[in-house]
């Protein structure tokens, strides 16, 4: 299929083959008929992605301290090159999409809830020939409400959730500064309201169609806004006012503010400064607010991807319900948004439409149009002028997220892999552009075709955390080598089930390679410590601290059900180097989190764990530090001696013979090496790197740790687990 994107770092937008995406459950996968171009959103991407680095920074200065305090923790290389990577990626564009229902996974709920296959609906999907969109995003176009039309009801909605938060009352007076495409729409919301309308703008051919839905109109380039509307009211001021413009400066926001009556309302719908003057709502009590997207909902991965309604009674409007506010009011006739459109192109112009919209000042609606046949492979082929490598492992990469972007991607590009597929089931995008950019054969969403593909002998996941056990299994049992980034699973229950399937796989003379990717154990840090404390004479005392960030308690990370939480996401990794450096396994936990006064506990814990011979380990993980703190520290004791680690940049010795420090050019945590020492596993045949006994104590005293903090007592991992997990660690053991 086509899809329209936007490359941040080159600015360049273009028309993309892309594979078809798949749908998951709550989502509907839908055929475009129309979609429009959002003129001033997409025209404020696309000039960002032309703009060079010295102007983005400027456009983002948050994002420039943010940069200057990864180079003081990572180091200068470390830090471009994640910035680099950030930037040269695909960014889908589009947001107001119409088209015919093609499928759904739970047909069956979804009728009930009002779609079905064939349904012309709105959604917020992007300009592409098939969109994958969870049904709460949706809406059903009345009969009597064109294609054309229906592509404006998500703008539409932007408008219609401010002029819900500026609560209109009949016969109020609103002035509505700015008269783009959401300007429009709100002045003739408002009409229909009750309300009377003064539309501020600098565009004549704007103020003329405004004037037309029965504005009385003020050209800012002729006359002072302020004046007009003294005198539009008879000094007495307006009632509200929607900012609906987009501009750097903050005149707008204090304009608004000298137009108000006492306690008048301004609400932005728009982009502008936010410089406040404090005098200017604490002499007229003022009130401002932000309105935020197409309503309430927006955001929450609750009501969008759980498909969790908002009651009625309630939340009256939620996004959906704007959705179809937007579209009754075309129908009767109250919106008109057919005077809207300027321009329409097919899709196979829509480099020339993005043009448009940068060069025209006259553009205000386009219409992006689709063919009725499409392309809808769910594997697509990419050129490379790469030859590709001979190599006994055939790697599929499955997932497209950040990790794979950033790491998993780059890293695989290195190794003496043949790199046949990646794939992401919703984001053809991504998983196209790594494919294009390190090397692999082809870009998918089908699943099924990979692990049906015999040439494929290894499977590397890298999705979201509650997919790792049922991929692990499913690849495990097509039989490919698998490795998994961490965790291997979120509870006792999925482990079991990825035991079951790697032992009955297990024979006499072949077994699977299966490994998680605790990478920090592969470090030349690591390597370095363990070969200084060969030989030692006593256990070890160790301390991991690791100055995790703040990460917001309604991120997917910490869903119990979807992320597992930040220690089994995450801690897991510094259990496992604890557990490799002592050379030894866990035998008990013991963890304590932060009370009461945080939003989340979990990830402000200390972790105590107890070795077989004899060593003990607290690890700290503090979600609640500062970015410009380096992140991870090491101290082990043992024998007189001390062993420091840095950042995985510097390694300190005191009481060392021959040794004071280690130091790597970059920060170094093991994942190069780590993939290469999996690729070269799979093509030799051996032992494995992580053996099963290692990985399934490290994931169980994850387990424990959070089952501690919970429950305020110490585990034994052999009292707890053992007896659920020792038979099917025989049948691995004796196959």
């Amino acid at each position: 299929m086509k899809q329209v994107l936007q490359n941040l770092k080159t600015g360049k937008t273009e028309l993309s083959d892309l594979p078809t995406p798949i749908i998951k459950g709550g989502q509907l996968l839908i055929q475009t008929k129309q979609s429009l171009i959002s003129a001033g959103t997409e025209r404020m991407l696309v000039d960002f992605g032309k703009a060079g680095l010295i102007d983005k920074a400027r456009q983002q200065p948050e994002k420039v301290k943010q940069v200057l305090d990864k180079i003081r923790t990572d180091g200068l290389f470390a830090t471009m090159d994640a910035v680099t990577k950030r930037l040269d990626e695909p960014l889908p564009l589009g947001y107001c999409n119409v088209g015919r229902v093609v499928d759904s996974p739970d047909s069956v709920k979804c009728e009930i809830l009002g779609f079905k296959k064939g349904d012309r609906v709105v959604s917020n999907g992007p300009h592409a020939e098939m969109v994958s969109v969870p049904r709460q995003l949706c809406a059903k176009v009345p009969d009597t409400v064109s294609d054309e039309e229906a592509a404006f009801t998500v703008i539409g909605a932007i408008g219609l959730q401010g002029i819900r938060l500026a609560q209109p009352l009949l016969g109020e007076r609103f002035v509505v500064y700015g008269t783009g495409l959401i300007g429009l729409l709100v002045i003739q919301l408002l009409r229909a309201n009750g309300c009377h309308v003064l539309a501020v703008d600098l565009n004549k051919q704007r103020l003329s169609l405004a004037e037309s839905f029965g504005a009385k109109i003020c050209n800012a380039a002729n006359g002072v806004p302020i004046s007009v509307a003294n005198a539009w009211t008879d000094g007495i001021g307006v009632d509200g006012v929607i900012i609906t413009a987009s501009a750097k400066t903050d005149e707008i926001v204090h304009q608004s503010a000298e137009m108000c009556r006492k306690r008048g309302r301004i609400v932005l719908v728009g982009v502008t400064g936010l410089n406040l003057r404090r005098s200017d709502f604490y002499e007229k009590e003022l009130s401002f607010q932000v309105s935020c997207s197409y309503g309430p909902g927006r955001y929450d991965d609750r009501y969008e991807k759980k498909g969790l309604d908002y009651p009625i009674g309630y939340v009256r409007w939620t996004e959906q319900r704007n959705f179809e506010a937007v579209l009754a009011a075309m129908a009767s006739g109250q919106l008109d948004v057919s005077s809207l459109i300027t321009h329409r192109f097919p899709i196979e112009q829509a480099e020339k439409a993005y043009d448009a919209i940068s060069s025209d000042p006259s553009v205000l609606g386009i219409i992006i149009e689709y063919p009725q046949e499409i392309d809808d492979r769910r594997t697509i082929s990419i050129e490379h002028s790469r030859s590709k490598p001979e190599s006994k492992c055939v790697v599929a990469m499955i997932g497209s997220g950040n990790f794979a972007k950033m790491t998993m991607g780059p890293a695989l590009s290195k190794t003496n892999a043949r790199l046949k597929y990646v794939s992401a089931q919703t984001n053809g995008a991504a998983a196209t552009h790594i494919a294009k950019k390190y090397g692999f054969e082809n870009a998918s969403t089908d699943l099924n075709k990979i692990l049906e593909d015999s040439e494929v002998n290894t499977v590397f996941i890298t999705t979201s955390h509650n997919s790792h056990a049922s991929l692990a299994c499913k690849a495990l049992k097509a039989g490919k080598h698998v490795f998994v980034e961490k965790p291997l699973c979120l509870n006792e229950v999925q482990l079991k089930v990825i035991l079951a399937a790697y032992s009955s796989l297990i024979t006499h003379h072949s077994s699977p390679q299966l490994m998680i990717g605790f990478n920090r154990r592969f470090s030349p840090h690591a390597k370095k410590i363990k070969e200084l404390l060969s030989g030692r004479g006593e256990p070890l005392a160790m301390n991991f601290t690791c100055n995790a960030g703040i990460i917001p308690p309604n991120v997917w990370v910490h869903d119990p059900e979807i992320g597992g939480g930040r220690i089994i996401g995450e801690a897991c990794h510094f259990i496992d180097l604890l557990s490799y450096i002592a050379g030894s396994p866990i035998l008990s936990v013991s963890a304590v989190q932060m009370g009461h006064g945080v939003a989340i506990k979990e990830d402000k814990m200390s972790i105590v764990l107890s070795f077989e011979d004899g060593s003990i380990g607290t690890v700290n993980y503090f979600g609640n530090g500062n970015k410009r703190y380096p992140k991870e520290f090491l101290e082990i004791f043992s024998d007189g001696r001390v062993l420091k680690l840095d950042n995985f940049r510097k390694l300190y010795g005191y009481g060392f013979k021959g040794f004071k420090k280690f130091k790597t050019r970059t920060m170094d945590k093991g994942h190069q090496t780590q993939f290469n020492s999996f690729v070269d596993k799979v093509c030799e045949g051996g032992d494995p790197l992580i053996t099963m006994d290692e990985m399934v104590n490290v994931t169980l005293a994850s387990f424990a740790a959070v089952t501690s903090a919970n429950e305020g007592r110490m585990i034994n991992l052999n009292q707890e687990y053992g007896p659920q997990i020792s038979q099917i660690s025989a049948d691995y053991k004796n196959p």
